[in-house]
């Protein structure tokens, strides 16, 4: 029999307590049934109701951690508003404020759209210009606020590219299948960018509803890790919870999973290179995101004397295992051993 190496640590010992059980989220919480805690992509499934809109008001924070593609169309939407309202007011001054030498904007409205675009951006071709100490009162203000608008934007955007973010992608599923001579929970995530990730470390929690002392609580177990950390990450991990007589899944099924609400909760955290920081990435797996008798199938596709590549497409791809055999053979050799 293969010798088998964890990384077992006095912190899984410590994370019994009870103090440290319910991982922030609050007995009531925790004691209760419930959708999963932790969304797929990392979020925390939870809502708070009843905070003011100034104290949770943070549009720093919000600009930078919103997806690109609501931040461009943020952006996108600030600038045409404020340049309908300074086009607005540009053409409440009327053809004798805005005057247009060349006649071919029709409408004043069009007028002192274009304007203030003009303005806003310091275009300036000079086709339409105000007339009037009130007209260049507003271009006097509008260049102000061009400027501060346009130093924010800039500042966001860089900061935005700046800020070390990761991308690790998981596997779809996880699996239950043979390991070594057991059994193992499995699940397999690879870097979904070009930088390279150092000492990238992993943590699994097993969640669920255990009977104690007539009460129905949900119970934290941190689990224990063929390997807790890897030096490199360039290519793919798969991270293993070896099932043995000492994990809290041995002998568990399908159904006692779901009967228990079960939900594995992953943290990793890990170095970027090019960076010099520290990232964070979470997610997590219920019952139905699990696959038992199933094993990963090989992501290398480099032959001999090649390149070491993969195939990310078969991150979660699997493929039936004979599990039962597996464990008939472990009770078969304990059973000798008497």
């Amino acid at each position: 029999m293969a010798e088998r190496v964890l990384d077992r640590e006095p912190v899984a010992a410590e994370f019994e307590r009870p103090a440290d059980r319910d991982l922030g989220f609050g007995a009531v919480v925790t004691e209760s049934a419930g959708p999963r805690f932790l969304n797929r992509d990392g979020t925390f499934n939870v809502s708070r109701d009843g905070i003011g809109l100034l104290s949770s008001l943070n549009p720093y924070h919000t600009l930078l951690t919103m997806s690109w593609k609501s931040f461009l169309g943020f952006m996108l939407l600030l600038y045409f508003v404020s340049n309908i309202i300074f086009g607005v007011l540009y053409a409440s001054f009327g053809e004798a404020g805005l005057v247009d030498t060349t006649g071919s904007t029709d409408g004043m409205f069009l007028r002192g759209f274009f304007f203030s675009v003009q303005t806003f951006a310091t275009i300036g071709y000079g086709t339409i210009h105000p007339v009037g100490v009130t007209p260049n009162l507003l271009v006097t203000i509008e260049s102000y606020y061009s400027l501060l608008a346009n130093a924010l934007i800039t500042g966001v955007v860089f900061a935005r590219f700046a800020r070390p973010t990761s991308r690790i992608v998981f596997s779809d599923i996880a699996v239950i299948a043979p390991y070594q001579d057991i059994t193992g929970f499995m699940f397999r995530l690879v870097n979904g960018r070009n930088s390279q990730l150092l000492e990238v470390k992993a943590q699994v929690i097993y969640a669920r509803f255990v009977d104690e002392n007539g009460r129905r609580v949900r119970k934290f177990d941190l689990l224990p890790l063929e390997r807790r950390s890897v030096s490199f990450f360039p290519l793919t991990w798969t991270v293993v919870h070896p099932i043995d007589e000492g994990s809290p899944l041995w002998g568990c099924t399908m159904e006692d999973l779901r009967a228990a609400d079960a939900e594995f909760l992953i943290v990793l955290n890990a170095t970027d290179e090019i960076f010099a920081a520290v990232v964070y990435q979470r997610s997590s797996y219920k019952p139905d995101e699990i696959r038992f008798g199933h094993k990963f199938v090989s992501i290398y596709n480099n032959q001999p004397g090649e390149r070491v590549s993969i195939d990310v497409r078969l991150l979660s791809r699997t493929e039936k295992a004979e599990i039962a055999k597996a464990r008939t053979e472990t009770e078969a050799s304990k059973i000798a051993q008497i």
